[in-house]
């Protein structure tokens, strides 16, 4: 036996591809642990949604906070939502609304729970939340609002039929007639 074929040689190559074992282990749980605490927050990324030809409807499950919060679309571009029936108005971050395209308009004073603010009045041509889709909803862009969730208020949810019930939250659309 030579030098070269000695067991004691391949002890760092163990070593090694033991600490990479551990790394990719963490990392797995890190990602696997993510995605859960997602799914806790946003339950409904995908909403369970329907089109009987009579209506369209959404089911959403409330969070762990009791908020129902889901994905959805503006304009054809993914946005998480957050239904807020104490809202006037649909409210977008000034930030996520420039990166969807959405035009400021008129400034005014709206009323928050942070108290009065100044925003701008928008339109959006396209709202998607499952099969409910609406056309020219009536919006607002808050320069002051952080993050990118949207506020799902009431100049999209007045036409919209909703029952609460065990933590789900119906949302019906009929056609117009």
């Amino acid at each position: 036996m030579n030098n070269n074929d000695s067991p004691e040689d391949s002890r760092p190559m163990g070593r090694g591809m033991l600490m990479i074992f551990w790394v990719m282990v963490l990392g797995l749980m890190t990602w696997a642990l993510g995605g859960w605490q997602e799914r806790k927050d946003n339950p409904n990324r995908d909403p369970l949604s329907a089109d009987t030809g009579q209506y369209r409807e959404v089911i959403l499950e409330s969070n762990r906070q009791h908020h129902y919060v889901a994905g959805g679309k503006i304009n054809n571009r993914p946005v998480t939502f957050l239904l807020d029936t104490g809202a006037t108005d649909v409210v977008v971050p000034e930030q996520l609304a420039r990166s969807l395209g959405l035009q400021k308009g008129q400034s005014h004073m709206a009323s928050t729970a942070n108290g009065n603010v100044r925003v701008y009045s928008t339109l959006i041509d396209r709202l998607q939340l499952g099969s409910i889709e609406l056309r020219d909803v009536r919006a607002s862009i808050n320069p002051g609002m952080k993050g990118k969730g949207v506020l799902l208020g009431m100049s999209a949810l007045r036409n919209i039929e909703f029952r609460q019930r065990d933590g789900k939250l119906t949302l019906r659309q009929y056609p117009a007639g």
